[in-house]
């Protein structure tokens, strides 16, 4: 394979690349087409015109892609690594597929398996940040928060993923904040450190979550809540219900900073030890080392 090449997240809502040379990002590209935005059948016309100036710099060259683009409303379903998943079970599962340029191009494949509270669950695209992680901060063992819409808690021996968990955090606060009652009614939101807190300490109760919910419309009726901060006690309620999930393990959080400052106050209010590391980053390494591995296997 050449130094060059493209990686590609490509999920639902966005769709993210990085023209690369060997671990370099030379160029970037980020835009809100993702599988919701592409007509049935359009994703290899998209990907060529997305990705046409660097093709006409560079030639066709490999393009590796993880995320939704290889669910069943992607571009190509390529079904899942099941657990244990290690980077030669990711490498067995990837598909090449057919571009309308005539380059490589390849679909990495998730991963599957069933959750600590024994329930079936999936993920694509966080397995590509999880082997980027291993390679980046290399260590026995490690639990790893890779927060977003569907937060992932997973852990990894020896650079297997062996376990993981979904959480709905970052979706239920959409729904929550747009579409209930609790968001109901309520001045421009502020971003407010101690109503958050708050909402995380409330977390760390035994009571079921769905009643702990309701105390962002009550603690609000009794006067106990900025009008202005609601949204932040709920982000709090969420967020410490999650690291609550992770007890006193140190943790990994692999993401933006914006998300990881915000699990790293909760941690102050939860006493877990957390970690932080670029998402970008360990997706990047992750598909350097398919790539890698690919080079060794492909003609």
């Amino acid at each position: 394979m050449k130094k060059d090449w493209i990686a590609v997240d490509w999920g639902t809502t966005n769709f993210r690349a990085f023209l690369m040379n060997d671990h370099h990002v030379v160029a970037r590209v980020s835009i809100p087409c993702g599988l919701l935005a592409i007509e049935k059948g359009a994703f290899a016309t998209t990907l060529h015109q997305l990705l046409q100036p660097w093709l006409v710099e560079t030639g066709a060259i490999p393009v590796l892609m993880a995320g939704m683009v290889g669910s069943q409303q992607g571009w190509q379903n390529v079904p899942y690594a099941s657990l244990p998943a290690s980077a030669q079970d990711l490498l067995a599962g990837t598909q090449k597929i057919e571009t309308p340029w005539g380059g490589p191009a390849w679909i990495v494949p998730g991963v599957c398996g069933q959750s600590g509270w024994n329930q079936p669950d999936v993920m694509r695209g966080e397995e590509v940040q999880l082997l980027g992680l291993s390679a980046l901060r290399p260590a026995q063992e490690h639990y790893a928060i890779l927060p977003g819409t569907h937060s992932k808690h997973a852990r990894m021996k020896k650079g297997t993923i062996v376990s993981f968990s979904t959480l709905m955090t970052g979706e239920l606060y959409s729904l929550l904040t747009q579409y209930s009652l609790l968001g109901k009614a309520l001045p421009a939101q502020k971003e407010n450190h101690e109503t958050f807190l708050a909402g995380v300490t409330a977390a760390q109760s035994d009571a079921p979550f769905s009643h702990l919910i309701f105390a962002a419309r009550t603690r609000r009726l009794m006067g106990e809540l900025p009008l202005d901060a609601i949204h932040s006690f709920i982000s709090g309620l969420l967020i410490g219900h999650e690291l609550k999930a992770a007890g006193a393990l140190p943790a990994w959080i692999v993401g933006s900073s914006a998300l990881a400052a915000r699990y790293q106050l909760a941690s102050t209010a939860t006493g877990t030890p957390l970690n932080t590391i670029d998402g970008d980053e360990c997706f990047l390494q992750g598909l350097a080392i398919l790539r890698s591995l690919l080079q060794d296997i492909t003609p």
